[in-house]
């Protein structure tokens, strides 16, 4: 637990001192890894306030992926995913309650806000 606070402190440092820029850096598991990099997930949620950057950059083993954020909302989980959106944030999701589900699981215990990043590809 230490050991991953203190890797991504130093590298939102390495980016910040390299790129000028504060770009949040997310952890991210290989499957939703792999949706990010198709395209099909188009809007990542977690838990908390809204980060700070027009860029963000996600991390799954030492696979590096930038997206541009365009849009950000906050609100409960059943506020940010819905009917209109879930299998943009989970596309293995038949319905919008395994969408949820998979959240909960993944934010096992969290009962705050929640904020969905909205991103394209970098170069759009």
């Amino acid at each position: 637990m230490l050991f991953d606070f203190l890797l991504k402190a130093y590298l939102s440092a390495v980016l910040i001192i390299n790129l000028g820029a504060n770009l949040p850096l997310f952890r991210t598991k290989k499957e939703a890894f792999e949706w990010l990099m198709s395209s099909k997930k188009t809007i990542d949620v977690r838990k908390g306030n809204p980060h700070r950057g027009e860029v963000a950059v996600y991390l799954s083993g030492r696979k590096v992926l930038r997206m541009r954020i365009i849009k950000r909302e906050t609100g409960r989980l059943g506020e940010v995913v819905r009917t209109d959106n879930y299998m943009l944030v989970i596309p293995s999701a038949m319905v919008i309650d395994d969408a949820l589900a998979y959240l909960r699981a993944l934010y096992d215990g969290y009962d705050g806000d929640f904020t969905a990043y909205y991103i394209v590809p970098l170069e759009s």
